[in-house]
């Protein structure tokens, strides 16, 4: 039997203290995307080994609905 895949998890002290690049604002965890959502600048970082990438330039844009 294949073990489950875990998915990242963001410290939620340092989810406190990152903020957007772009916007300066708060950042928000989506376990289902494993991405720092900035509705501000409205984008989406990924999250890559545990390791949050900040770059606006790999970064998703949201769509409307998100």
């Amino acid at each position: 039997m294949d073990k489950p895949v875990d998915k990242p998890v963001i410290d939620p002290k340092l989810l406190e203290l990152l903020v957007c690049p772009l916007s300066k604002g708060p950042l928000t965890w989506s376990p289902e995307t494993s991405e720092l959502i900035s509705k501000g600048a409205r984008l989406a970082y990924p999250v890559r080994d545990g390791i949050p990438i900040m770059l606006p330039s790999e970064a998703r844009r949201l769509t409307p609905e998100e």
